[in-house]
C-alpha cells in the first residue's frame, strides 16, 4: 500500500514537499518512482530511485528544481520541488516495482501505485 500526501495549491515560484508511506509489498521492491497526470494527458514520470541506493532519475522537465529522496528507516518516499510552474499541476502518484522501472520510467513497469496527491500551481 502507498500512501501520498502533501500536495496542496502553490504560487508559482514556490516549493512544496510530497511524500508517500509504504507498506504491505508482496513482492520485492527494487524501485520507486513519482508520476504525474495533468487532465487530459497521460500519465509521465516525473522521478525515480532505486531503493537500496541513492541512483536517480528525473524527467528533463523537473531536472534541477526536483529532488527525489527516500527515508528507509520510516518507509517514506518524498519528492521535494522547488521552483514550481503552472505547468507543473497535476495529481501526483507514488509507484513502486521492480528495477526495471527505475532503467525504463513507464508506468507500465510499477505494480503497487497510491491514490495520488494533486499539485496546483497559479
Amino acid at each position: 500500500q502507498l500512501v501520498e500526501s502533501g500536495g496542496s495549491s502553490v504560487q508559482a515560484g514556490g516549493s512544496l514537499r510530497v511524500s508517500c508511506e509504504a507498506s504491505g509489498y508482496t513482492a520485492r521492491v527494487y524501485c520507486m518512482g513519482w508520476f504525474r497526470q495533468a487532465p487530459g494527458k497521460e500519465r509521465e514520470g516525473v522521478a525515480t530511485i532505486y531503493t537500496g541506493g541513492s541512483s536517480t532519475r528525473y524527467a528533463d522537465s523537473v531536472k534541477g528544481r526536483f529532488t527525489i529522496s527516500q527515508d528507509n528507516a520510516k518507509n517514506t518516499l518524498y519528492l521535494q520541488m522547488t521552483s514550481l510552474k503552472p505547468e507543473d499541476t497535476a495529481m501526483y502518484y507514488c509507484a513502486a516495482g521492480g528495477s526495471l522501472g527505475c532503467s525504463r520510467f513507464r508506468p507500465a513497469d510499477f505494480a503497487y501505485w497510491g491514490q495520488g496527491t494533486q499539485v496546483t500551481v497559479s
